[in-house]
C-alpha cells in the first residue's frame, strides 16, 4: 500500500531568512497514527498548515494545494472560522460532495450520537460554542474515512466524555488510513499514538516507536528541547 505522505527537504517560512521549518523530512506508513509534539512555536500548527495547503510559504516537499494530494487528506484546524453560515448537515453535505464522495449514513449517526452532537446538526456553525465547532469538523474528518487525516490540537474545547470518545475514533482509524495529529495533552499521545514526533526549532528532534511512549518519557524529551 502506498505511503499516505512522503516529505523531503521541507522548508517552510514566514521570513524566507528565518525559516520555521527547516530541512524537515519525514514519511507517514499507511494505517498509522503519528503523534506531533513540541513546545509552543515550534512549528506544529504551521507545519499542519502547510501540508493541508493553507500556508503557502515553502519549498521542497509536494505540492500541497495539488488537487490529487488534496482528495486524499481532510484536516481539523486548531481554530477553524470557516462556514459560518452553514448548519453541520449543509457542511457534511458541501465536504463529501467536493470529495466525490456518499456518506456513509450508519457511520455518520454514530458519529454524532458519541460526540452527543445530536441537537445541534441544524444549528449555524457561527451559534456553536467552541466545542461543538470542534466537533461538526471531527465528525466530518472521521465520516469521510480519507487515507489521511490531520488534527491540530483536536481536545481543545472538548468535553471529559468527548474527549475520550475521540480517543476511540483515533485508535479505530487505522483500518481507513494514516492520522498525524499534534498536541500538548500528554494522555492523547499516550493512549493512541504507535509513533511521536519531538519537533524542535523546525527539526524532528527525536522520535519514539510505541514501546518507548510514556509521559515520563515525553516530559523529558520536552524538558531537553528546553534545555
Amino acid at each position: 500500500m502506498k505511503n499516505p505522505l512522503t516529505i523531503n527537504a521541507l522548508n517552510i517560512w514566514y521570513r524566507k531568512d528565518d525559516p520555521v521549518i527547516r530541512d524537515l523530512s519525514l514519511t507517514l506508513s499507511p494505517n498509522e497514527v503519528i503523534g506531533l509534539i513540541g513546545l509552543n512555536g515550534a512549528g506544529k500548527t504551521t507545519l499542519l498548515n502547510t501540508l493541508s495547503g493553507v500556508h503557502k510559504n515553502y519549498s521542497g516537499g509536494l505540492n500541497f494545494a495539488d488537487r490529487s494530494f488534496k482528495l486524499t487528506r481532510y484536516t481539523v484546524f486548531s481554530e477553524d472560522s470557516s462556514f459560518p453560515y452553514y448548519t453541520f448537515n449543509e457542511y457534511l453535505s458541501h465536504a463529501f460532495a467536493a470529495y466525490g464522495k456518499v456518506a456513509d449514513q450508519k457511520r455518520v449517526n454514530e458519529l454524532v450520537e458519541g460526540f452527543g452532537f445530536g441537537e445541534y446538526q441544524n444549528v449555524l456553525i457561527r451559534d456553536l460554542s467552541t466545542g461543538n465547532k470542534r466537533k461538526v469538523f471531527l465528525i466530518t474528518g472521521f465520516a469521510l474515512c480519507l487515507p489521511l487525516l490531520l488534527l491540530d490540537e483536536p481536545v481543545n474545547g472538548l468535553d471529559f466524555q468527548s474527549t475520550e470518545y475521540l480517543y476511540t475514533l483515533i485508535n479505530g482509524y487505522r483500518p481507513y488510513g494514516t492520522v498525524l495529529f499534534s498536541s500538548h495533552v500528554l494522555e492523547s499521545i499516550c493512549l493512541t499514538a504507535d509513533r511521536v514526533l519531538v519537533l524542535e526549532k523546525g527539526c524532528i528532534s527525536r522520535e519514539f516507536a510505541r514501546g518507548q511512549i510514556d509521559a515520563a518519557q515525553i516530559r523529558e524529551a520536552l524538558h531537553d528541547t528546553d534545555s
